[in-house]
């Protein structure tokens, strides 16, 4: 409840973040990131979400899946897919050095289309690539441009061919996940489709949810743990 001690310190501790202080103060750093408040301030109301604050809390996701109980996560960096689709397998495959991302279950691809963020999530134990967008937009050419991707990646780093028809692709449909109702939240729906999937849980938050998940994703940033 708002009388709550503890959620008063929060939301007096969030205000604090986007009100006083000055806009290259740093207030976060972990993930080879820093944050800044001019960051932070993209997660106010209709504040459109940058990089910096995408990755950090994909970052957040992948420690938070090193936990027991939880599926493995790896998330590639906001820049991947633009960088992927305009070069090939060739142009990312530095991305990957030293890391084998076959031995996760999940794989997050956050996606910034010019104006608007997306997300893929690639189900290594279900043999899935999914597309989520939070505006209905279809994206089976992304998920097919990142299993050639996979394909590749694998015949490279591990000697093995992937059997493409044992793989489903799927974009979401409108009825099947939550789609925004303004111009500005698709980063933080990119941000919550991200920690529904990676707990294995049932996409069920609804628009009127944004405006608390932008406050809660302050303090998780800030305090570098998901509550």
């Amino acid at each position: 409840s708002p009388l709550n001690p503890l959620f008063q310190a929060m939301e007096s501790e969030i205000s604090a973040a986007f009100d006083s202080g000055e806009p290259e103060d740093i207030l976060s750093r972990a993930f080879k990131l820093t944050v800044t408040r001019e960051d932070i301030c993209t997660l106010q109301p209709l504040g459109w979400l940058n990089d910096r604050i995408m990755n950090f809390y994909m970052g957040l996701l992948v420690e938070r899946s090193k936990k027991e109980g939880y599926p493995a996560v790896y998330a590639f960096n906001t820049f991947f897919y633009s960088k992927l689709s305009s070069t090939s397998h060739k142009g990312v495959k530095k991305w990957t050095k030293g890391v084998d991302i076959f031995e996760h279950d999940v794989i997050l691809v956050p996606i910034h289309l010019r104006i608007h963020w997306t997300l893929l999530v690639i189900d290594l134990r279900e043999k899935t690539i999914k597309y989520f967008d939070s505006l209905g937009q279809k994206g089976d050419h992304i998920c097919k441009t990142v299993l050639k991707y996979l394909e590749e990646e694998s015949r490279e780093k591990r000697n093995i061919e992937l059997t493409v028809s044992e793989w489903t692709l799927h974009s979401m449909g409108t009825e099947e996940i939550p789609q925004q109702n303004n111009g500005s939240d698709c980063g933080v729906f990119v941000c919550k489709f991200a920690d529904f999937i990676s707990r294995d849980k049932p996409i069920i938050f609804t628009p009127e949810h944004m405006p608390y998940f932008r406050r809660k994703m302050v303090w998780e940033i800030i305090h570098q743990q998901l509550l």
